[in-house]
């Protein structure tokens, strides 16, 4: 399985990055593709215990948005790169506004997480005693950072020009070069 998956999965371009493109991967996929286990990318410092781990949290995440009916997840941030320590997996996946902008969707993320973490708020942001950086609940728990995206949604993240980008355009962009990358979309 595991030659497969490399297969699917191309090996980092010479920027450290995935090749332009959608990777579907499953959760097992994953655990055992590149991105975790390392191979070819030829790295003595490569952090395949911490890696293992974040999609362990992952798997958690993902599966509490399927229970709730969220199917279109994709995950990025320097997991999906040559980054041999990475802090985190960022990511985010498709839902519907209202049932975001009621309450709803998050209402029934906190009902399926024993630590209530769903919340984008940035009231909820807590410092990281290890940087300056002010994390969401789910980062402190998982490590894991997951956002909902709908239509017109932007994500804080801009462009080299400094244009406001959706979630899909800003994680398939290098924001070291700001050049065109890859991203695993997890599937069943």
């Amino acid at each position: 399985m595991q030659g497969q998956v490399q297969k699917v999965l191309p090996p980092f371009t010479p920027d450290g990055v995935l090749p332009a493109g959608d990777y579907p991967m499953t959760l097992q996929q994953l655990r055992v593709s590149r991105l975790v286990t390392g191979d070819g990318v030829e790295s003595p410092t490569w952090d395949t215990l911490w890696r293992r781990q974040l999609v362990d949290n992952l798997t958690i995440l993902v599966g509490q948005l399927w229970q709730t009916g969220i199917d279109r997840i994709f995950v990025d941030g320097s997991f999906v790169e040559d980054k041999d320590h990475p802090n985190d997996i960022d990511g985010y996946f498709e839902c519907d506004v209202r049932s975001f902008a009621s309450g709803q969707l998050e209402g029934a993320l906190n009902a399926v997480d024993p630590f209530e973490v769903w919340t984008w708020s940035p009231a909820s942001r807590r410092p990281d005693p290890n940087s300056a950086k002010h994390q969401l609940p789910m980062w402190h728990q998982y490590h894991v950072e997951l956002y909902p995206h709908f239509p017109g949604l932007l994500s804080g993240i801009r462009d080299r020009f400094g244009n406001d980008l959706q979630f899909p355009s800003a994680f398939r962009l290098s924001r070291r070069a700001y050049l065109p990358k890859g991203i695993v979309q997890v599937v069943r």
